[in-house]
């Protein structure tokens, strides 16, 4: 098999795997790297998951996700700073040193897209501190504009870069994602702007394939289906100095249908295709 030693494959690219099943299936294939979800590593128990991927060799290049920090209601404000420094609590365990973060949409009844983003601020002046002293990086996610009502008030790397600003690189950066990022113009020069400050903790990858499913969410295509052209970003990436690991997040119903070990398989020979190494 091609040379594997940067590629990460993110939990829910091989969702229908559990996490034995996907431990296994990459220690047969040579993966040396997953990057976990919060929601099935609980189910396994977040200290026997650690246990079990640290005996596999693996390491973990990042766990996803903390964030939703949008809230108004100080209950629900409260609420979701304790689930982020439990995350943050997590990613140590785990022995990744990077969180994502999903921000969070506007509120019910809320239209301040401005407000939203400072109220995210806000709660990294208390998560910042908190992650610094688990030994855990922040890693702000822009999601594509689509999802800014419901889910990611930040958009733009250059959104997502304004916040992390406010704070130490090595407390706050931003993740690199192709999907939510192509159609940005602007993008090229933020990933040079996150360079500098040693801000990109997570590049990750992922297609835009056409037409999107209903809901958009699972509309990820495999890499190399679709519009994006990987080697330019992660020629981007690199020119910026990030020289870390490269992961492939995919959320695609189809994909979930098939066969998880071929499709894991399949991930890596598109990973080994579509990147330089």
């Amino acid at each position: 098999m091609s040379d594997l030693t940067r590629f990460s494959v993110n939990q829910m690219t091989v969702k229908q795997l559990t996490l034995p099943e996907l431990v296994a299936a990459c220690r047969d294939m040579g993966v040396p790297a997953v990057g976990l979800w919060r929601a099935p590593v609980q189910e396994y128990g977040v200290e026997a998951a650690a246990k079990l991927v640290r005996d596999a060799g693996l390491a973990v290049t990042t766990l996803c996700r903390g964030g939703f920090l949008t809230a108004i209601d100080a209950d629900e404000r409260a609420a979701a700073l304790a689930d982020n420094r439990r995350a943050v609590d997590e990613a140590a365990t785990l022995g990744t040193d990077t969180l994502v973060l999903v921000s969070g949409g506007l509120p019910p009844g809320s239209k301040d897209l401005h407000g939203a983003r400072e109220r995210i601020a806000d709660a990294l002046t208390e998560l910042a501190p908190y992650a610094e002293d688990h030994g855990v990086r922040l890693a702000i996610e822009p999601l594509h504009p689509m999802f800014a009502s419901d889910r990611c008030v930040v958009s733009t790397l250059t959104q997502a870069l304004d916040l992390a600003e406010r704070f130490p690189a090595h407390q706050v950066g931003v993740t690199v994602d192709t999907y939510h990022v192509w159609w940005d113009d602007t993008a090229p020069e933020a990933i040079a702007r996150a360079g500098a400050q040693h801000r990109i903790h997570t590049f990750q990858l992922a297609d835009w394939i056409t037409p999107l499913p209903e809901g958009v969410l699972n509309g990820r295509g495999q890499i190399g289906d679709g519009a994006i052209d990987m080697r330019a970003w992660q020629r981007h990436v690199e020119a910026a100095g990030y020289s870390g690991s490269i992961e492939v997040e995919l959320f695609n119903e189809e994909l979930w249908a098939r066969d998880g070990r071929e499709l894991l398989a399949e991930t890596a020979r598109r990973w080994a295709e579509n990147v330089e190494v």
